[in-house]
């Protein structure tokens, strides 16, 4: 069930809804010695299942990443879950690093937007900052959402931009596929199908 409709937003072929919502929420300031690009995944599972919201439950969670991203194992947060809170994330072995430091800087229940930066950590992605966007949207006449991830990060002494960009959007990738099979994996276990009465 999973769409595999990885879609990678550099200014070339993009469809008009996609970029409207860029444009609107997916804003960096980049300089010169960085790299940035946005990510663009549908899935097919709803944004809000009645009054539960399925995708944006996930993705909001920034106590929780490692519900569906899979090189987490661990997370701590420091606060409330309030703007500002910062988390401590434990990385799964096979990734140049161990852990990650990272702040809250917007979550907006209403419009589904999260934004984090990496403060800390024993990693390379240095000035680190996403954006991610959840949007509803009709998959085969059912109801899905459109997920938009977007960042910007310092490209590392000795990479390409074009080597730090495939690399993070590789990571990026990997975590909206995951996204997308925990979603719909979850809407499957929740669809009911109406019951005929003779």
């Amino acid at each position: 069930m999973v769409t595999n409709d990885y879609t990678t937003m550099n200014g070339n072929g993009i469809i008009k809804m996609e970029e409207e919502f860029i444009k609107r929420h997916h804003k960096h300031d980049v300089k010169e010695n960085q790299c940035s690009s946005s990510l663009v995944k549908h899935i097919k599972a709803p944004v809000h299942l009645f009054l539960i919201n399925q995708v944006w439950s996930l993705v909001r969670r920034f106590d929780q990443p490692q519900k569906y991203k899979p090189f987490v194992s661990r997370c701590v947060v420091q606060g409330d879950l309030q703007i500002g809170s910062v988390r401590e994330v434990n990385v799964r072995s096979g990734l140049p690093a161990t852990t990650s430091t990272e702040r809250l800087e917007y979550l907006d229940d209403d419009e589904h937007i999260l934004s984090m930066t990496i403060v800390g950590g024993d990693h390379r992605l240095k000035n680190y900052s996403s954006i991610v966007t959840v949007h509803p949207e009709v998959i085969d006449g059912r109801p899905g959402t459109l997920v938009i991830e977007s960042f910007v990060v310092d490209v590392p002494d000795g990479n390409t931009k074009d080597e730090t960009c495939y690399f993070v959007e590789a990571l990026i990738k990997c975590n909206l596929k995951s996204l997308a099979d925990v979603s719909e994996r979850l809407a499957v276990q929740d669809r009911t199908e109406p019951i005929e009465r003779m």
